[in-house]
């Protein structure tokens, strides 16, 4: 079942779904199989897959000297997502991105996937290269996830980017955006963000996912303007445990959300990443219960270093 359909079906069920990334290049897929082993005895809903754009890494040359190097450090992510929906028999819902990408690298990986029989997609714009101050689109490539949406539908209508007819259009692709209860980082307000993600919806995106936050507070005021601006479609609060002292600083500087005050106070209680990781699984399961009693049922997990913490908090969440 398509995941637009899994989220959007009058259900009491509660669900869940996790977000996970690509192996490092030359890892390998042992560490995230077993990761993914733990979490599909869950029974996820689906399975997200990120993606990243490419960035300079220095390579140190046989004579001392350091050259820099463009490097995508997390490549695979239609390979990864083809590999969990066939080993794990469960949905799955790769990032597609602007972000590094010509339109006709994007119209490559729309090929792949339904030759995969991949048809659910997260689309994003990406982050800005690490180099650049602000966002710069790769030459040929989109500016916005808008423009992504777009490719994307006139795929499903049947039509390559240059308006050449494909002569035998596979399954179409559902699609899902990203949104920001406490606003993109660069928005200059949440109101301008909020009519993004209207124009998203417009154009087609068939539910949005949150990006990480703590306060519930933050999700029921974003929904709730969300509703009255006309935005229908589902918004699915995404969720992420603390698991480590250092993410007291780190989580608001790199996802730009706050900590609200009544969790930092008890971080600054903990000693060590154990105690960290303990208040972050009774936080977020209070967090995930109060969600619960505002008639949300489905919620994402980004897993990226709480995976254990994540199953803990789902096993206590279904007791």
């Amino acid at each position: 079942m398509a995941v637009a359909n899994l989220i959007t079906k009058n259900s009491d069920e509660h669900q869940f779904s996790f977000e996970v990334l690509p192996p490092l290049k030359g890892t390998g897929t042992d560490k995230l199989f077993a990761d993914i082993e733990k979490l599909c005895k869950l029974n996820p809903a689906f399975i997200n897959i990120t993606t990243h754009h490419s960035e300079y890494v220095y390579k140190e040359l046989s004579d001392g000297r350091f050259e820099r190097q463009r490097m995508r450090l997390r490549p695979g992510t239609i390979a990864v997502a083809a590999a969990i929906q066939q080993r794990f028999q469960v949905p799955v819902q790769p990032h597609v991105i602007c972000s590094g990408a010509t339109i006709e690298d994007i119209e490559y990986e729309l090929l792949d996937l339904q030759f995969l029989g991949i048809t659910d997609l997260l689309l994003l714009r990406g982050d800005k290269a690490k180099e650049d101050r602000v966002f710069t689109p790769t030459p040929g490539g989109h500016a916005h996830t808008t423009d992504l949406i777009r490719q994307v539908q006139r795929f499903n209508e049947g039509f390559f980017a240059n308006g050449e007819a494909i002569k035998n259009p596979g399954a179409k692709f559902d699609i899902g955006v990203a949104c920001y209860p406490e606003k993109h980082e660069e928005a200059p307000n949440l109101e301008m963000d909020m009519q993004y993600l209207k124009e998203k919806q417009d154009l087609g995106a068939q539910y949005a996912v949150t990006q990480l936050f703590y306060d519930n507070e933050k999700y029921f005021a974003f929904v709730d303007k969300a509703r009255q601006m006309g935005i229908t479609i589902p918004i699915i609060p995404g969720i992420k445990p603390l698991a480590k002292l250092t993410q007291l600083s780190v989580v608001p500087r790199t996802f730009h959300c706050d900590i609200p005050e009544a969790l930092a106070r008890e971080i600054v209680k903990c000693k060590t990443d154990a105690d960290a990781r303990k208040l972050g699984v009774e936080w977020t399961v209070k967090q995930c219960q109060e969600l619960y009693a505002h008639g949300v049922n489905d919620i994402h997990f980004y897993t990226v270093g709480a995976v254990d913490s994540v199953v803990e908090i789902v096993k206590e969440l279904r007791r």
